[in-house]
């Protein structure tokens, strides 16, 4: 059976098929007298189903990332959505039915009005109505959370029709060893979350929940899209192969773990990993990385409730500067708005977040709580080689204060007699345009430089890099993108700086190459890209990657560099492309082997 590729990776096991789950809502008269009665168990309801969206969110966010988590953001504006209640309302005050029948046809004609939309944005949209206001008819049924994973005693793989983001999120990985369903598509919100937790994914099968029965014995292929029902002999023994390569590959990559990431022709590369958690810093040494090329001060505070003060911090900063001793830890401060939202802090909802109040915006109007920050990351500098960042830098005038605040923390600190590095480095992320076009006038204030190319890529092209239906527009290699970065890697090197890159790009095997001929000094990526990465450095000559950046930045598109990128990396290191599936950054083609970091 051949559905769409919606995760990567490949499973066997029986399969478990889920039915649907739903509320049967009966209709109901009301009298006049019940009217306000029935409206309030609307709200209560609401209520409710906010605060278990809420809740999820915020535990899914340290689970999986907060860019993933944030899919719930859909949802919270469905249940806020004041023309939701108010038609809702205006039917149990003038048809006198029960809440529950007002509110369910309203639900359903939302489903049904978008789900006929000739366009899979809408049609996936859809379905996040469906899942977000079947919360509210569970509610008001009596029932309550319905949103509770399969209790697995075996290993499986789900069946189902469709498998809400709620549920998804949820599934144990330890049991969990794969699902397909009836509907779905990649851009959905089921898909992206399948990534992010690691599991086989295959959507779009039609009526699989219809044909398989629970028991059975099935191989899911979620690089191709296919599931095999009762597979051959043969058809495992290729699948075996497959796997025995992948398993001697990876061998192949622990031996270089305590290997330096140095070109063939003796060029060395500061290959550090991101991070965001202190309680993973572990996961450095294991990866075979140098150090900390860019921790996410905001997980910290997404596992909270409130604010962490200056002592919670102190210890989560030296947990990550001793693990990375004596190789850099570079600490980023608190970078949340856009596509990151804590509850706790109270920040308002805007039109165009991305472009609001958000990261060094935020922090240079809330002194208080970036003070507190600061002071934790200069205490903990004093027990490893710390670094500090800011990220999204536009100007020099937001440079100019936040030293200041740094430095009257410097001084505070002094007069309190509490340790810390005088020497320790600063340096700005280069995000957006503006900073690269004045990046000479950043580099008499700052360190280091390091790109954040997801939001500079964002940026530079116009491009909502969480809305699916443009995702075929951003292109890391995009000539407008390969030459900001050329210019900011230029300048920096003018003013006698280093210049990394912490985003995406540097974790993919074809546009690390590019970032390499551009010049770039250090790569931070994924604790699970690193060995890949360093297998492909140490492969790689610098001439000719610096010969490939040179084409690119010449290209009139995208598209040529991105397959000659490809082709370059497939040819270095083949044992990085063990399945032959192309890497893609459309959402149409074959999808990547490894989900994108924010």
């Amino acid at each position: 059976m051949r559905g769409i590729p919606a995760s990567p990776g490949v499973c066997r096991g029986r399969v478990l098929v889920l039915g649907q789950d739903r509320v049967e809502i009966v209709r109901r008269v009301i009298l006049e007298s019940e009217v306000a009665l029935e409206i309030s168990r609307l709200e209560a309801a609401l209520v409710r189903a906010r605060g278990e969206v809420q809740e999820l969110q915020q535990r899914l966010a340290v689970a999986i990332g907060a860019k993933d988590a944030q899919i719930f953001e859909v949802h919270l504006l469905i249940l806020e959505d004041p023309v939701l209640l108010n038609e809702s309302s205006r039917r149990i005050r003038e048809d006198h039915v029960n809440a529950d029948a007002a509110f369910g046809e309203v639900a359903r004609q939302y489903v049904e009005m978008l789900g006929g939309v000739d366009d899979p944005y809408f049609r996936e949209r859809a379905a996040d109505i469906r899942d977000a206001t079947q919360r509210v008819v569970n509610h008001l049924a009596g029932r309550g959370r319905r949103d509770a994973p399969p209790v697995l005693d075996e290993p499986a793989i789900i069946v189902s029709h469709d498998l809400n983001p709620s549920m998804t999120a949820q599934l144990d990985r330890t049991k969990v060893l794969g699902f397909a369903t009836d509907v779905g598509s990649r851009t959905s919100h089921t898909a992206i979350l399948a990534k992010s937790l690691g599991i086989p994914a295959v959507v779009g099968l039609h009526e699989i929940s219809k044909f398989l029965v629970s028991g059975q014995q099935v191989l899911l292929d979620g690089h191709t899209g296919t599931v095999f029902l009762n597979p051959t002999d043969q058809t495992l023994f290729e699948y075996g192969q497959l796997a025995r390569r992948r398993v001697q590959f990876e061998e192949r990559l622990r031996e270089i773990r305590e290997q330096p990431a140095v070109t063939l022709d003796g060029s060395r590369v500061i290959l550090s990993a991101n991070l965001e958690l202190a309680q993973d810093s572990g996961s450095i040494r294991e990866a075979g990385a140098e150090g900390v090329g860019l921790f996410r001060t905001e997980y910290l505070f997404l596992q909270r409730d409130s604010v962490p003060d200056e002592e919670a911090q102190y210890q989560a900063y030296r947990t990550v500067a001793e693990a990375a001793r004596p190789d850099a830890a570079i600490i980023r401060t608190l970078d949340i708005g856009g596509d990151k939202f804590i509850p706790h802090l109270e920040m308002p909802q805007e039109v165009n977040p991305f472009l609001g109040w958000r990261a060094i915006r935020f922090c240079l109007q809330r002194q208080e709580l970036f003070r507190t920050q600061l002071r934790a990351i200069l205490r903990a500098s004093a027990h490893g080689n710390v670094k500090l960042m800011y990220p999204m830098v536009s100007g020099v005038e937001e440079l100019q204060q936040a030293n200041a605040l740094l430095d009257d923390c410097r001084a505070e600190l002094r007069r309190e007699g509490l340790p810390f590095d005088e020497a320790m480095e600063v340096g700005a992320m280069i995000e957006i345009p503006s900073a690269v076009i004045v990046a000479d006038r950043l580099a008499r204030h700052v360190r280091f430089f390091s790109i954040g190319t997801n939001d500079l890529i964002q940026y530079t092209l116009a491009i909502d890099r969480l809305n699916d239906r443009i995702a075929h527009l951003y292109q890391p290699t995009h000539p407008a993108v390969l030459r900001l970065i050329q210019m900011t890697v230029e300048a920096a090197h003018r003013n006698g700086l280093w210049v990394g890159v912490c985003g995406e790009m540097a974790g993919e095997p074809d546009l690390a190459l590019l970032l390499l001929g551009l010049g770039v000094d250090e790569l931070s990526v994924s604790p699970a890209s690193v060995p890949r990465i360093k297998h492909l450095i140490r492969r790689c000559r610098l001439p000719e990657a610096r010969e490939l950046a040179a084409w690119a930045l010449e290209q009139p598109t995208g598209a040529e560099s991105l397959v000659r990128a490809q082709e370059m990396a497939r040819r270095l290191a083949p044992g990085l492309f063990p399945d032959g599936v192309p890497t893609d950054r459309s959402g149409e083609g074959a999808v990547s082997s490894e989900p994108a970091v924010t």
